[in-house]
Formats: C-alpha cells, structure tokens, sequence
C-alpha cells in the first residue's frame, strides 16, 4: 500500500446542534470580518473531509467549511429511520447556515447529491447565497406519475428488510474499496480517505461512517419540474462544473441525457460552464488542484 497522504493543510472538526442532531463540521481557516465563508457539501456515500485534496490545492488560506450530512460521517443518524427525505437536507443546510453564517450570504458548493441539495436550496432561499456551484449535481430522470405505485410498494418491501453495509478486514481493503469505485484516485490519498471514511469496530472489523437506511429507495418520486422552478429562482450566479469522463447517459442507462440536463439548466439565470480534463463523477478526488483553480477564479 502506498504512503499515505498528508494534508498540507488539516482540517479542525467542530460540532454544531442541527434540528435535534450533532453535526460534524470539517473546518479550515479562520473566520474574518468581511470574508464570505466557503461551505461545501458532500455527495451520497461520502463526507465533508473528502474536499481535503481541494482544499490543500487552494493558493492561499481561505475559511472553508464541510459538514457531514445527516447519517454520514461523524454526523448522527436520526433515530430510527427508515428513509433519508430530500427535504431533510433542505431543512439541515438552513439550520446549518443560521450557525456558522447567521448575518450574512455564504458561497455555496455542493457535490453530486449535495449539488442538487444546494442548487434548490439556493433558489428556496436566494439571499443566503452569494456564489454557488455545482460539482456533477446533474438531478435525476424525471420520474413518470404512474411508477408512483410501484416505487412505494418497493418501499414498503425494504421496510420490512435490515440494511447493511459491507464490513473490511483492514484500512487497506477500505482504500482498495475506494479505488474500485474510482480508479483515478490516488493510492496515497486512497489510504488517507479510507480512514476518514471508515471507523473500527469491537471486533476490529472495518465499517464505513454511514447509516445503512442511506440504501433504501425514496418513496417520493423525483419530479423534474419542481427541481426547475427551484432552479429558476436561483439569484446567485451559478458554476456548473463537470468531469469529461463522467457519462450521464449511460449511468442512467438512456433514461436521463446530457441535452435533458443542458435544457434544466437554461433555466438558471446566471450560469458559467467548466469541464475537467481528466476527470471522472470523484472530480474533487481526480483533479483538485484544477478544482481550486477554477473554484478561486470564480469565487474570487
């Protein structure tokens, strides 16, 4: 296994009381008067410390926050939960942002599942927004009125099932994991990540920092016109930033493609494009110092 990778600059973890639960917070920098902090929110099946790559590549200090979401990382998991409810993000992001920008206007990044959360937050609530962008959050396909039925039954059936998440042997077959899935990632960071990813457990298995509940199907079908008129309401202006080895349409195997999403996107009213070369749908695992580079142009 490769030396693992050390942070050039390390983050600070802090909690903070959102909506009944302790919410983890990676940190770097300081808080200034007048300087816009940067807040970045992370994708499905992954954490806030997952932006470190990002952060390091940065040409100067900036305050940049990264919460884990609820049910990730050393966030807590609600209790008892069945299903993870997109509105719930919606919820914990403004809480979030009353904490640790209560007076003023935050620049705004989200990844994946976490660029869909900030693209309808930013529309909901356009005057917490100063910048916001974009990293590979293309939404999903619009979900047909008829599969409404079929979705909740599926859900129904999953109630009645215990999740689980595979277990490692070691932190190396955690970063091996990560490699897999990504095989542009770094062995180094690879190694890095995995121990923020996961955690020991008595029997000194290795298991990932997320609640099981995470695999259930939503049961509430996602409609492409309410994401729109979310998107429409935007004020903020918008970096949309994707990797050109990503491919939208045969992740959704022909149900969603590129045009669709391009189509979505005309209806925010300020938006800036930028594809990385060299990455893939992990961009800010592939390509961070072009990441930076392109994020500190933008936000200036």
């Amino acid at each position: 296994m490769s030396t693992t990778y050390v942070p050039r600059r390390p983050a600070a973890g802090r909690f903070v009381a959102v909506r009944g639960l302790r919410y983890h917070l990676s940190t770097w920098g300081e808080t200034r008067p007048g300087v816009v902090p940067l807040v970045l929110m992370h994708g499905w099946m992954d954490i806030g410390a997952s932006f470190q790559f990002v952060v390091d590549a940065f040409a100067g200090p900036r305050e940049v926050i990264a919460p884990d979401w609820r049910g990730f990382g050393r966030t807590e998991a609600p209790a008892a939960t069945d299903a993870y409810w997109f509105p719930d993000y919606l919820g914990d992001l403004d809480a979030l942002l009353d904490a640790v920008s209560p007076d003023a206007p935050v620049d705004l990044a989200g990844h994946s599942m976490g660029g869909n959360v900030v693209m309808a937050y930013a529309g909901v609530r356009p005057h917490r927004v100063r910048r916001l962008i974009n990293l590979e959050g293309f939404g999903l396909p619009d979900a047909p009125a008829a599969a409404a039925p079929q979705r909740m039954a599926r859900w129904l059936d999953e109630l009645k099932t215990p999740q689980r998440l595979r277990d490692f042997a070691s932190l190396d077959e955690v970063a091996a994991r990560l490699r897999q899935t990504n095989p542009r990632l770094d062995p180094a960071k690879a190694s890095w990540l995995a121990a923020q990813w996961a955690e020991p457990g008595a029997d000194g298995r290795w298991r990932l920092r997320a609640d099981p509940a995470h695999k259930r199907i939503n049961p509430v079908p996602y409609r492409a016109g309410e994401a729109v008129a979310m998107w429409r309401a935007i004020a903020a202006p918008l970096l949309w930033v994707q990797g050109d080895r990503a491919d939208l349409e045969r992740h959704w195997g022909g149900r969603y493609s590129e045009a669709e999403f391009q189509q979505r996107l005309a209806a925010v009213p300020q938006v800036r494009q930028l594809t990385l070369a060299g990455a893939g749908h992990m961009l800010h695992h592939d390509q961070p110092a072009a990441l930076a580079a392109a994020l500190e142009d933008f936000l200036g």
